[in-house]
């Protein structure tokens, strides 16, 4: 197994500093050129809505952070199908760059990784 590292983020985008917290991991990650993924589950999908505003509370935008996720070399983002599913949100909703992983596959996603740091 090559080095690789799993970065889960699975907390609303603005309830507190975890979401955030995930993003910089991958980043830093991703910037010492190790193999990284970003697999968003549970709250973490309300990550990847369309259309998001930080403008009025004191936080920074999330959306913005996921966009820049490719020029660190994370070309896709994944997401938990339940998680959509079980929030009412179809892949239409989200932002582009998603693969979308069906529950049988996740345990396989996730083994495939040398490191998984859950947030």
């Amino acid at each position: 197994m090559s080095h690789s590292v799993c970065i889960i983020s699975s907390r609303a985008p603005y309830s507190g500093q975890s979401a955030r917290e995930a993003l910089d991991t991958a980043l830093v990650s991703a910037s010492y050129d190790i193999e990284t993924s970003l697999l968003l589950m549970g709250d973490g999908v309300y990550q990847l809505l369309k259309g998001q505003e930080a403008t009025k509370i004191p936080r920074k935008n999330l959306s913005a952070m996921l966009q820049v996720l490719p020029l660190y070399g994370i070309d896709t983002i994944y997401v938990d199908q339940l998680s959509l599913e079980e929030r009412g949100i179809s892949s239409d909703a989200l932002q582009e760059g998603v693969t979308v992983l069906a529950e049988g596959e996740l345990p396989l996603f996730i083994q495939q990784h040398s490191r998984v740091f859950n947030f």
